[in-house]
């Protein structure tokens, strides 16, 4: 019988991951593996035992290769002490343990059934003509079953939601799916507590729920935008919705699947958008002002249907991709002038046709408000521009965005210049054109120059920022070098080209 052994190397244990797990009752009733519970809790249990994975190991010590969940298949080649090897595999967070008959034990070790019984641990016998391989492929094969599954929960509660969205009522009919397809209730809140519109049942939840809701809705730095606690088991969670009105989403449920937060999050993305204020005249101020635009107007008659005088920009990196993403991110920042595939950024030059940038988000705000870090998004902020300025202030939020990156930053903002403002703009402009005039064929160049300085010649950050290879970075610093015939590492020489390279926006 093939009973492999195969110890796997991991850190210490840790929680497992949020896949859709299959119940432990499902794999024993695969009748093709014989498979038959000796001992612990009963898989028809409340909870149920369900399998995150699959680990097989004869390690008399299994500790160290466990990172929970799993269900581990042992022939107990090692096996000592019973109680001592069930204590560590509990301890482990192993969800069940399958012990294969033969080639080493003929029945399962009376010791060990005891062990098991004794630390709430389910035990499998797997019987002689039941490869662990089977038992794997077996595991696999539900949680791909399952996956499917949730995915299409998922998938038909983003459409419901979505058509929801689109009726006559919409924020009631968003809440009345997201009880339905979540199987409790959804409430929307006032920053004081007051219940807005509600659907669905969950009873003796209403004040735990308010008292989650305060902690996403209170007006203080640092406040996070999603909370979650349990209440009489059921679970409850509560998420700060974007547009600036202090409101959230409340929602309690009796189980937490885990395709639920992505339902969640639809939601909280739509009733964003759907309770973000929207005047109606400034509406089509900016639609016209926009189409003024396009049909060549200048900017500065534009600006007025606009209601604002002075922009910022903001490039913001994130997983785009997701449903409704950019237009949350529009909802949280407190602007609909969304352009949510931007590309690559304005005048920051070639990128190895690597394709980097594609995908940022640009979002143009009035340059009174503030933008602020938000959840899974890195943003970089131009200075306030008028709108004959805007192509800089983009060029300026590109770079900002890159720098973010590179330091690992949630927010970064252009910074305007201090001494340089002393010098007359156009001598510094002619001496700039005069310093980099070798590189002025080579946009990759010129921006590999100034990215480096910014980060104060740090290749493995500059490479992140590019989102080249170090090698690459050195090369082109190496090219710099000569065609500017200077010593780059002289700090007179860095000061001379960084003020230049100010002045080249």
């Amino acid at each position: 019988m093939d009973k492999p052994s195969m110890p796997a190397s991991a850190p210490a244990p840790a929680p497992a991951p949020p896949t859709p797990p299959i119940p432990l009752a499902a794999l024993l009733s695969e009748p093709e593996l014989g498979l038959r519970q000796l001992a612990g809790p009963s898989a028809e249990g409340d909870p149920p035992p369900v399998l995150h994975w699959v680990h097989t190991s004869e390690m008399a010590d299994p500790f160290p290769y466990l990172l929970g969940g799993e269900l581990l298949l042992s022939a107990g080649v090692l096996l000592k002490d019973p109680d001592v090897y069930v204590s560590r595999i509990v301890q482990a967070g192993a969800a069940a343990l399958g012990f294969g008959l033969a080639p080493v034990y003929d029945t399962v070790p009376r010791g060990l059934v005891e062990a098991c019984d004794r630390h709430g641990l389910p035990l499998l016998e797997v019987p002689p003509p039941t490869p662990f391989t089977a038992v794997a492929r077996a595991v696999w094969r539900l949680m791909e079953q399952a996956r499917h599954r949730e995915l299409r929960r998922v998938t038909e509660a983003q459409q419901g939601l979505a058509s929801a969205a689109a009726r006559r009522d919409p924020v009631p009919a968003v809440l009345k799916q997201l009880a339905s397809r979540l199987g409790g209730r959804a409430v929307l809140m006032a920053r004081d507590g007051t219940e807005l519109h509600t659907a669905g049942r969950a009873p003796g939840t209403g004040e735990a729920l308010r008292r989650l809701t305060e902690v996403v809705t209170r007006a203080a730095p640092g406040a996070p935008s999603s909370a979650s606690d349990a209440h009489a088991g059921v679970h409850l969670a509560a998420y700060a919705l974007g547009g600036g009105q202090g409101l959230a989403l409340g929602l309690a449920t009796p189980s937490r699947e885990p395709g639920d937060r992505t339902i969640a999050g639809v939601g909280v993305v739509l009733l964003s958008l759907l309770t973000a204020p929207r005047p109606g005249a400034d509406a089509a101020g900016r639609d016209a002002a926009l189409v003024r635009l396009l049909l060549g107007a200048a900017p500065a008659d534009a600006a007025r249907l606009l209601g604002a005088d002075r922009w910022t920009v903001v490039r913001a990196r994130g997983d785009a991709a997701a449903p409704f993403a950019a237009a949350a991110l529009g909802a949280a920042l407190g602007s609909a002038l969304i352009d949510p595939d931007a590309g690559a950024g304005v005048g920051v030059g070639d990128r190895g046709g690597d394709g980097d940038g594609d995908g940022d988000v640009r979002i143009l705000l009035p340059a009174d408000r503030e933008p602020a870090a938000q959840p899974g998004w890195t943003l970089g902020v131009s200075a306030p521009a008028s709108l004959t300025d805007l192509r800089a202030a983009d060029a300026q939020a590109a770079r900002a965005l890159h720098r973010a990156i590179a330091a690992r930053t949630p927010v970064v903002r252009h910074r305007e210049p201090g001494l340089t403002s002393l010098v007359p703009s156009e001598e510094a402009a002619a001496y700039a054109r005069t310093l980099l005039a070798p590189l002025a064929g080579s946009p990759a160049l010129t921006d590999t120059l100034r990215t480096w300085l910014s980060l104060h010649g740090n290749w493995d950050r500059t490479a992140a920022a590019l989102a080249v290879h170090r090698n690459t970075v050195r090369q082109r610093i190496a090219r710099c070098t000569q065609l500017l015939d200077a010593d780059l590492s002289d700090p007179d020489v860095r000061m001379e080209l960084w003020f230049a390279l100010r002045q080249a926006v």
